[in-house]
């Protein structure tokens, strides 16, 4: 149970009944991950507005997105979003369970394209030491295609994952998968 009171898809009225009927509609229900926003109906509408927007991004796929969410979570230890983007991984991406597993003890084993695994590495470096990156960390993925865009929404997405993984796991969010 979590440490503060959420809003159940059953109980949400107004806004947070809005959100939660456009969650549902696109995942077929609300998970306690996102639950958890529902006691500030503001940050659950940005929070809802920033899924929207990876789950259609024009450059970063899918796959790449999830394996950048299993493997910082990894280094966080959130369980949760560990769990819930290797399910992802397998059942959504058609990774197989060892191609996953690989991945979770080596990250550049993890089955990309050159370009998506460079992304995949760098924001792992960066949400791991930030102050690690430097200018050859920028050249290297510009070279591969990436433009400062995609890079600033890679990195960010890295950076949202971290502060997610701080969420659920400081206010101890149960998995419901």
């Amino acid at each position: 149970m979590p440490l503060i009171n959420t809003v159940t898809p059953e109980k949400a009225e107004g806004k947070v009944r809005e959100i939660y009927n456009e969650i549902q509609n696109a995942f077929g229900s609300v998970p306690t991950a996102i639950q958890i926003y529902s006691s500030s109906p503001q940050l659950l509408a940005r929070q809802w507005q920033q899924v929207g927007y990876y789950m259609q991004h024009p450059t970063l796929s899918a796959t790449l997105l999830a394996m950048m969410r299993m493997l910082i979570s990894q280094n966080t230890n959130c369980d949760y979003c560990v769990g819930f983007n290797e399910a992802m991984l397998i059942n959504m991406c058609h990774l197989t369970q060892e191609q996953v597993a690989a991945a979770k003890i080596d990250p550049a084993s993890a089955p990309l394209s050159e370009k998506d695994k460079a992304m995949l590495l760098f924001v792992l470096k960066a949400t791991k030491n930030s102050n690690s990156i430097d200018q050859n960390d920028i050249a290297k993925l510009k070279a591969l295609g990436w433009n400062d865009g995609e890079i600033l929404d890679g990195l960010n997405h890295g950076a949202y994952m971290l502060a997610g993984d701080t969420i659920l796991n400081a206010l101890k969010i149960e998995r419901d998968f």
